[in-house]
């Protein structure tokens, strides 16, 4: 959903806002401003640029942010991108950093650490279901469909449950599922 009115300030603006809302988790903020709000990214686009994010060196949701820049306003749009993504979050860390030296261990402090925990641990969740049920949406044959949540039950069982590492899930998981879907299900 390509739109070429989005300029380089609309995105800073855009991912400003995803960055100070999402703070210490911005990828359900992500998917929601830029598949459900701008609409500017299909779910489906979405999975497929996270997925190349993740396999980029650097923090996921930077590497997605460059992307999405780049593809609606040239470098420039990925530098505002990326600006806005950062500018909030730097200045607040800043201020954090400060209030921390005095609130470390005070009890309500720590508790409401913990309940942001799980807030964003739900978050999450609700984020890696959205982009599952979007993966899914389009696929209407079943062997496509059991493969690729077999694909997804792999990767969960084996970063999640067995804590294998990413490098070693992706290197796995990934040629199985090119080879599968390249020579076994050519057509969509």
């Amino acid at each position: 959903m390509q739109d070429a009115r989005v300029g380089s300030w609309a995105l800073f603006k855009v991912f400003s806002h995803m960055a100070i809302q999402g703070f210490g988790g911005v990828l359900p903020f992500a998917y929601r401003h830029l598949v459900e709000r701008t609409q500017w990214l299909t779910a489906a686009e979405f999975g497929q640029l996270l997925s190349i994010a993740q396999l980029l060196p650097g923090p996921t949701i930077c590497n997605l942010s460059v992307m999405v820049g780049q593809r609606y306003a040239g470098v420039a749009g990925g530098f505002s991108a990326l600006a806005g993504l950062l500018l909030g979050p730097f200045f607040i860390v800043i201020a954090l950093g400060a209030a921390y030296q005095g609130l470390a261990h005070h009890p309500l402090f720590v508790n409401a650490m913990r309940g942001m925990a799980a807030a964003a641990s739900g978050l999450i969740l609700a984020t890696a279901l959205k982009l599952a049920v979007g993966m899914l949406r389009g696929t209407t044959q079943r062997a496509r469909r059991a493969v690729q949540l077999a694909l997804l039950a792999a990767a969960f069982a084996g970063l999640g449950v067995a804590k294998v590492g990413l490098i070693t899930v992706v290197a796995t998981l990934v040629p199985i599922g090119f080879l599968l879907f390249a020579f076994v299900w050519r057509k969509p």
